[in-house]
């Protein structure tokens, strides 16, 4: 079956907004937030210079980065962000498996809908440093644990976001489909995927960043040899300057997961 025109419809419109948007808006680019970044550094390197506050407390910018230069020499580095990436692309991964079908489901099935959306919104009352010790009983130590533990911090955003983006269709669009002969999965692939995938990309770029947090906390508690193992071990021998090291790499993955997935979405806005 061809593309409904409808799809075709909805591009059109989606260029029209991002037409609309100012100029200085789209041609900002990094530079605020590089601004902001050497702003930072510079009140953080003045404090330290100054000796309001101790090495132990907060150690200058000059010491963090010489032991982010020797955690990379001494090869301790490179193992643990691989170790925590793996980790947090797997529950990511997983998390989206679980989520989109569910928020399709949630939006077409009244009844599994009235059933599931308690049980959903009460899944994020429990911490989940307190579901760490019932997945090492049911899966054991290691990364399948941990990826479990990401997964389920990425479960809900994407829930969220997806449920809302497809529940907030445009009902002519989607009305114009069906009178060219759209529905079921050949409705989903041009109108809903496309109309909800701002929305669904949206959830992801958090849960990715979730993911992140999840996979230092399941190696805090169930093992593994990532960031997080790296963080206990500063932390046992009061090592400040480690802990300020691995905790800027861990913004680093963050961010550089999260450009990964708004790249996708710009990619997907332009085409």
């Amino acid at each position: 079956m061809a593309e409904p025109a409808a799809s075709g419809a909805l591009r059109r419109r989606a260029r029209a907004r991002r037409a609309a948007l100012p100029a200085v808006v789209a041609g900002s680019g990094p530079l605020p937030a590089l601004v902001l970044g050497v702003v930072l550094v510079l009140v953080w390197w003045a404090v330290t210079a100054t000796g309001t506050v101790t090495r132990i407390v907060l150690p200058p910018p000059a010491d963090v980065v010489a032991t982010l230069v020797e955690l990379a020499a001494t090869g301790d580095l490179l193992p643990a962000v691989a170790a925590t990436f793996s980790a947090a692309g797997l529950g990511a991964v997983l998390g989206g498996a679980v989520g989109l079908p569910l928020a399709w489901v949630l939006v077409h099935g009244r009844w599994f809908a009235a059933a599931l959306e308690p049980y959903v919104a009460a899944s994020q009352a429990v911490p989940a440093i307190a579901l760490a010790p019932l997945l090492v009983l049911w899966i054991g130590y290691g990364l399948p644990s941990i990826a479990v533990l990401c997964a389920l911090l990425v479960f809900f955003p994407i829930v969220i976001a997806t449920t809302l983006g497809l529940r907030t269709l445009d009902p002519e669009v989607v009305a114009a489909a069906r009178v060219d002969g759209a529905s079921g999965w050949r409705l989903l692939r041009h109108i809903e995927g496309p109309l909800a995938l701002p929305a669904v990309l949206s959830g992801l770029r958090n849960g990715v960043t979730l993911a992140v947090t999840g996979a230092v906390v399941g190696e805090f508690v169930m093992g593994g040899e990532g960031l997080g193992l790296l963080l206990v071990a500063q932390r046992d021998r009061s090592d400040t300057a480690g802990l300020f090291a691995t905790l800027l790499v861990l913004c680093a993955l963050a961010t550089a997961a999260y450009a990964l997935v708004r790249l996708l979405e710009r990619r997907w806005e332009n085409s």
